[in-house]
């Protein structure tokens, strides 16, 4: 395992589509697990493979239970209801911003072996697989936000609102 280089919004590679996984072999194996210690070096709740400058279809996403999920080939097969709340990204530092998600989502993809799996989340896990898997299309949250705000900011706005509830 590796610690890979997290690349930042200004790099063409996250703005391409990603092509699916065909080959599930020991190089995938190898980029899952980089993925994964990357992720948990940055303390992120997901990393998908062309943050790291590899336009394949895998992400790494934490789900309620702390675990961490490879879903390969992703693709979201069922959405209900509506959150919207803050969100960043590690090739977004230091920059959040306010983006509807679906409350639910199910995602189908395959493991590391290509095993098709169907997986359900909620809440954050909603947001991150709908985050993540933008990622995979190019996009990033950034576009689906009307202003982005520095962590100060956020900071003053979360204290506000504890303020208010208090």
């Amino acid at each position: 395992m590796a610690l890979r280089t997290i690349l930042n919004d200004s790099d063409p590679a996250l703005h391409k589509v990603c092509r699916p996984v065909t080959q599930f072999d020991g190089k995938l194996h190898d980029l899952l697990d980089d993925l994964k210690e990357t992720l948990a070096n940055a303390n992120g709740a997901g990393l998908a493979a062309p943050q790291v400058g590899i336009l394949r279809r895998a992400v790494i996403v934490v789900d309620a239970n702390d675990q961490m999920l490879e879903l390969i080939n992703p693709e979201i097969i069922a959405q209900e209801g509506e959150q919207e709340g803050f969100e960043g990204c590690l090739s977004v530092p230091g920059r959040w911003g306010v983006v509807k998600r679906p409350k639910k989502a199910k995602v189908r993809a395959q493991d590391r072996n290509g095993n098709f799996f169907e997986v359900e989340g909620e809440d954050i896990v909603a947001r991150c697989f709908c985050h993540e898997i933008d990622h995979l299309d190019g996009h990033l949250f950034s576009e689906l936000t009307d202003r982005l705000y520095t962590n100060e900011e956020l900071d003053e706005l979360m204290e506000a609102e504890g303020e208010e509830q208090a």
